[in-house]
């Protein structure tokens, strides 16, 4: 463990993404061919078609581990965020948007020159509640080892990493080079999983990170089956408690289950009127790290995922609102 006391309590490391909010129906998602429920990766081309075809209702920051330490923020603890924009407007208001609540932002943006925008994601709703995802990465991918700054990991008690930025090799790279320099200093690594799809483009990475670097790791259910090639939950979860010290997995309405070396536990979660799912996970594990780092219990923490996300998915969008008064 480190001696020096950390600056901050939590720095999230993710894609920066402008978050395109609409409802739509089933019918849509099929035309474009996407799983419910799924990320599916576009180019520009892509997202202007998509654009012309819905009624956006909705224009905020987005991204998971930005939604993650939005949430965190709000509920008392010191953040700081890690992820690249272009020299853009919307960078620009995705930098300000953070920063106007606390949040350190120490990231430089791509070069005025470099025409690439500053990426966007855009979430279908259909009357489920149930959210699907086409994201055109733009300058987020850009994101280095080089964007990794060592005072920044150095001086955070948990470094949290999210899962969609690891597509590109140099994103990999970059994982790593958080780990070490966080360890180095006697701090913990947090990763979430993000999205099914993306674990089976990279499984066997994901499984090396894991087991090599990973000290807390959050999931849903079918996220940590897809890491696991199983097709149980307990069969996941005892592969769990061998790779990471600490596991979270998300079952939404049936809560969640924490798996820490052989010790396992349930919370369940309070019932909640489903709007729009966006952002659950992402504001779980905010809640969850947030009472981990004020030193709650497990299950204390976990509950205050479970309200954290409970939250989140009563209303339209990945953040919460300006009711959120939830602390750790």
């Amino acid at each position: 463990m480190s001696a020096t006391p950390p600056k901050y309590d939590l720095l999230c490391i993710g894609n920066a993404i402008v978050d395109v909010l609409a409802t739509v129906t089933p019918e849509l998602l099929a035309e474009f061919g996407a799983v419910p429920g799924s990320m599916t990766l576009i180019d520009a081309a892509t997202m202007a078609k998509l654009e012309q075809r819905i009624h956006i209702e909705h224009v905020a920051g987005g991204g998971s581990a930005a939604n993650s330490v939005v949430v965190a923020a709000r509920m008392g603890v010191k953040t700081a965020y890690l992820g690249k924009v272009a020299a853009d407007k919307a960078g620009e208001d995705f930098t300000a948007d953070l920063r106007k609540q606390g949040i350190d932002v120490p990231s430089t943006p791509l070069a005025a020159g470099e025409a690439i925008p500053t990426a966007r994601c855009i979430v279908l709703i259909t009357p489920d509640g149930q959210r699907t995802m086409f994201t055109y990465l733009g300058a987020c991918v850009e994101f280095t080892p080089h964007d990794v700054l060592e005072n920044i990991v150095a001086e955070s008690a948990i470094t949290y990493l999210e899962g969609y930025l690891f597509d590109r090799p140099q994103a990999q790279e970059a994982f790593y080079q958080a780990a070490r320099l966080a360890h180095k200093a006697g701090r913990k690594v947090s990763l979430t999983l993000s999205d099914s799809f993306c674990i089976q483009r990279h499984q066997a990475a994901f499984r090396d990170f894991v087991a090599e670097s990973v000290d807390i790791l959050f999931a849903n259910e079918a996220e940590i089956l897809a890491l696991y090639e199983t097709e149980t939950l307990d069969d996941a979860l005892k592969a769990l408690s061998h790779d990471v010290a600490l596991g979270v997995v998300t079952r939404g309405e049936k809560g969640a289950v924490i798996q820490a070396g052989e010790e396992r536990h349930d919370v369940p979660t309070k019932p909640v009127k489903l709007v729009d799912t966006t952002g659950a996970g992402d504001a779980f594990a905010a809640g969850f790290l947030a009472g981990y780092s004020r030193h709650h219990s497990l299950v204390e923490s976990a509950r205050l995922g479970n309200e954290a996300a409970g939250h989140v998915i009563a209303r339209l969008g990945g953040r919460p609102g300006a009711d959120f008064a939830l602390k750790a």
